[in-house]
């Protein structure tokens, strides 16, 4: 059997892929497995259970991370590395990260089958990779306000002992993670694989706009120093900034808006945004941050306001490896599945990866550009070709590391 015949199996990909999703069903229809959750813990649980039965071998990290493991035992065995995450966001939807997961345990229990013994491993990330900071990671808290040590500790972890989860870069051999898109781009242009060449940067800020309160019905409209108005009024100038001065890649977003002190018959004196704006291009998003936090300061100046700034975070734009896009393009084309390069504008565990050894990904169209959101949804047909896709990558690395 050659390495371009061998194909996973779709029935049991899309059985796996459906009894996840049954895991942290809300009551909205969607899924919320948020990170160190009960359904999170529940998942980790039944993964394990599934990497065992299929005859892996299964392990967790000081980190929580989820390894199943095919080949040698010998922790000095280099190895190739797939994988993605089991947590969601609120009310998402059933792809995002579990098919990555899912179909690199599909993979090690088709190569498995076959009687291949390839140095093969299913990863998890970020604090493997060493770049987990202790002390900024004792500072995260869910949306519900529970600080992650504590959260970690009531799932039997210790966030002191994360770091302990490193791996040995010498010991990698390459990293590569199917996911679907997340994006219009592959469905619009009928193209099944996409090929990942750049992860998107992120500038992500806290804006806090400073008025006056007063008295909604008494004080004249040229009086006012409201802060809601004033923030708004940046919304939309920077949403502008962004899409003329950015490089046609670049987006910004504002998901959080908090207005104090937020009852009907006061002008607002504090209004807080949190915006992000992301691109693949490091110059371009180093300029977008610059500009728009100078529109900031003119919109609240020209206003008579003030405006309080917390940056929150600063992501590099990351290339992935030439090395394993290329191996994922011979492995479409074995196939007789085209490709296109693209940059991803979501982050994903390859961003982490990729400062420790090769890494890749591989996209798959998502119906309608769908994602984050309960009928986030990519076909049976497509997830099976990105998974055989997968195998092929995966096949190809291991080759070249023997």
């Amino acid at each position: 059997m050659t390495t371009g015949t061998l194909m996973i199996d779709p029935g049991r990909l899309q059985a796996d892929l459906e009894g996840l999703a049954q895991i942290g069903r809300d009551p909205e229809g969607g899924i919320s497995r948020p990170a160190w959750s009960p359904s999170h813990e529940e998942a980790r649980a039944w993964l394990i259970e599934r990497l065992r039965a299929a005859g892996l071998a299964a392990r967790v990290d000081a980190a929580g991370n989820v390894f199943g493991r095919l080949g040698p035992e010998d922790p000095g065995t280099r190895v190739v590395m797939t994988g993605s995450h089991i947590d969601t966001v609120p009310h998402g939807g059933p792809l995002d990260g579990a098919l990555g997961v899912l179909a690199g345990l599909e993979c090690l229990r088709t190569v498995r089958a076959a009687g291949l013994t390839l140095p093969v491993a299913l990863e998890g990330s970020r604090a493997m990779t060493g770049s987990l900071d202790p002390a900024l990671a004792a500072r995260l808290a869910d949306p519900a306000g529970r600080p992650l040590p504590e959260a970690m500790r009531t799932a039997g972890f210790d966030l002191a002992q994360a770091p302990l989860a490193r791996r040995d870069p010498a010991t990698l051999a390459g990293y590569v993670e199917l996911h679907i898109e997340q994006g219009p781009w592959l469905e619009a242009e009928g193209v099944p694989i996409g090929v990942v060449d750049a992860i998107v940067g992120i500038r992500r800020r806290r804006l806090t706009f400073v008025g006056q309160a007063d008295h909604a019905g008494t004080t004249p409209m040229d009086r006012r120093q409201d802060a809601f108005l004033t923030a708004a009024e940046y919304a939309t100038k920077s949403r502008d900034l962004v899409t003329r001065q950015g490089s046609g890649r670049s987006v910004t977003t504002i998901g959080v808006v908090q207005v104090w002190p937020g009852v009907p018959n006061i002008v607002p004196a504090r209004a807080t945004l949190v915006q992000e704006v992301r691109d693949p291009d490091p110059a371009v998003l180093e300029r977008l941050a610059r500009r728009t936090l100078l529109t900031a300061r003119r919109v609240a100046g020209r206003r008579g306001l003030t405006v309080e700034v917390e940056e929150l975070v600063r992501a590099e734009p990351v290339r992935l490896s030439p090395r394993v896009q290329a191996a994922i393009e011979a492995a479409a084309e074995t196939l007789g599945l085209a490709t296109r390069r693209m940059p991803s504008g979501a982050t994903h565990d390859a961003q982490i990866l990729a400062q420790v050894t090769d890494a890749g990904m591989l996209f798959v169209p998502s119906e309608g550009g769908r994602s984050h959101r309960p009928d986030e949804w990519t076909d049976g047909p497509a997830t099976a070709r990105g998974a055989d896709v997968l195998l092929g990558t995966l096949l190809r690395l291991a080759g070249e590391t023997a």
